[in-house]
């Protein structure tokens, strides 16, 4: 490793060097006083980080440090994680301190959430950095690591208000299922060394292609007998080694059946750490899933295409099913969050590779994984903006449920006329980023000509357009309770949900950039 491949760290250096600056910023002077400045220092790194991508634009795909990938793909999600830091930052601001942009309690002590305002900030900057990591990582040992770190910090963050017990119950229930799914995980990766003989994902893919390995992602053909014949040993090992990987990585992308800590942390957490895990946490899962697949099994793709449509169409139906029984605004959109999952993993299954059918365009538009890098990006503004939503709201009002969204238009116009942008993008209706994001998708699924899948998907949409709505109804139609006040907005929640706003429908109108960004971030996909 030389001092040119350290440049290509520099997103995961600086958020490191900025999360500790915070911390140290957070211990001096005089204990209880309130540093409104810190989380702009935690914003001032994160910028100073996504100026630290840019030597990794257009660079050729290679590794570094023998662990991580220097390749577009790294680029599109360090980036997404950044962006999605920054905004849950502005949104927990207000949140944290009791302010609900009325100037009653603002910076006041005793209205604050928590007085570890501080540790909150810094720690969303090593999660950030976390998932700069993990969406890099070639080998299965950075992977675990890489994951690890992750789930660790996300526990602490969702149970970071110490004095509510559903917060507590929240980081409890995540981590007992986050254990479990590592620990199965971790026996997949096992399973894999023990059959290859290597933790590295190109090395993997070559002995289950029957190729030795000669370099970082180059592999010549096998011709003696013995070997030749390992790659029979090793495919009976590779089926219940990507059965259990899958469980790491659904747990965190929130797939069903591995989806059963979702409801109940999203609730009890603090809302910005709910909008965090709903998209950004989410988008790692999926990024190592599609690494692991498409790089150390893309000779097994056959196997695991049938097994993620299933995964994906049990997904989507019991995310949306069980929201229609919801109250809770948090829980309806949790199960909304793994019902997109179901849609996204569509993506993946219907990825252009070795099993693309014979006479199709030879170059197509929709590659599937172009279409999961699209539709994560629009749901990231899409999702963190419903969340900001129900931030203000829950702020100024300490609830939740979606009762009390009753005569919203008439309380704050609006933030009704913004979730109603927000849930329109998250039911796929143009113009809106999600529109876009389910169309690249589906297309995907029409191109490969899975009718059935598809047909599941659209019930399931509709399905999802009810409950949606059904808030929309909510807000407009149903006459508030008689003592409802107008709820304020703090100012950086203000502009947390005028970014998200104006990204959400940006993507939907003009969404050239995006589908160009993320077909180049495939198409020069490392170690492939």
């Amino acid at each position: 490793m030389n001092l040119t491949d350290l440049t290509y760290l520099l997103p995961e250096l600086i958020l490191l060097l900025a999360a500790t600056l915070v911390f140290v910023l957070d211990m001096v002077g005089p204990k209880g006083k309130a540093k409104g400045w810190l989380p702009y220092v935690a914003i001032g790194g994160l910028a100073a980080a996504a100026l630290g991508v840019i030597p990794g634009i257009g660079a050729q795909p290679h590794v570094v440090a023998s662990m991580l990938a220097a390749d577009p793909f790294a680029v599109f999600f360090k980036l997404l994680a950044i962006l999605a830091v920054a905004i849950v930052i502005l949104t927990a601001v207000p949140y944290l301190n009791g302010d609900t942009g009325t100037g009653d309690h603002k910076g006041s002590p005793l209205q604050a959430r928590t007085p570890y305002r501080g540790e909150f900030y810094a720690l969303l900057l090593v999660v950030g950095a976390a998932i700069c990591l993990v969406t890099s990582a070639t080998n299965l040992v950075m992977i675990y690591l890489g994951m690890e770190f992750l789930s660790i910090t996300s526990y602490i963050l969702a149970g970071f208000l110490r004095h509510d017990k559903k917060s507590g119950e929240a980081a409890l229930k995540y981590f007992l299922y986050g254990a479990t799914a590592s620990a199965v995980m971790l026996y997949g990766m096992s399973l894999l060394y023990g059959a290859t003989g290597t933790t590295d994902l190109a090395g993997i893919a070559a002995a289950f292609a029957g190729k030795a390995q000669v370099g970082a992602g180059l592999v010549i053909p096998v011709s003696n007998a013995a070997t030749s014949a390992r790659p029979a040993s090793t495919s009976a090992l590779g089926v219940p080694a990507l059965i259990l990987l899958l469980t790491g990585f659904g747990f965190k992308a929130s797939l069903a059946p591995f989806h059963q800590w979702a409801p109940d942390t999203y609730e009890g957490a603090p809302t910005p750490v709910t909008a965090f895990l709903s998209t950004a946490s989410k988008a790692a899962g999926f990024a190592i899933l599609m690494r692991v697949f498409l790089v150390a099994l893309a000779p097994l793709q056959a196997q695991w295409v049938a097994l993620l449509i299933a995964v994906s169409v049990l997904t989507m139906t019991v995310g949306n099913l069980t929201a229609l029984r919801q109250t809770n605004v948090k829980r309806l959109l949790a199960y909304s969050s793994i019902a997109q999952a179901g849609y996204m993993l569509i993506g993946v299954a219907a990825v252009w590779g070795t099993g693309a059918r014979a006479g199709a365009s030879p170059a197509p538009t929709f590659t599937g994984i172009n279409g999961v890098l699209i539709y994560l990006f629009a749901y990231l503004f899409t999702n963190v903006g419903a969340f900001a939503v129900v931030t203000a709201v829950e702020t100024a009002t300490g609830k939740v449920e979606l009762k009390d969204y009753a005569g919203l238009i008439r309380r704050a116009p609006w933030l009704a006329g913004l979730l109603v942008v927000f849930l329109l993008s998250l039911a796929g209706i143009p113009p809106t980023g999600g529109f876009v994001g389910k169309f690249f998708v589906f297309g995907a699924a029409v191109q490969r000509q899975m009718w059935g899948l598809l047909a599941i998907a659209a019930v399931n949409s509709v399905v999802a357009a009810f409950y949606y709505l059904n808030i929309v109804r909510y807000m407009f139609f149903t006459p508030a309770e008689a003592d409802a006040e107008p709820i304020g907005v703090a100012w950086p929640l203000r502009v947390s949900l005028g970014i998200t706003a104006v990204l959400t429908l940006l993507l939907g109108l003009a969404p050239g950039l995006l589908i160009a960004w993320a077909t180049k971030s495939v198409q020069l996909f490392a170690l492939r």
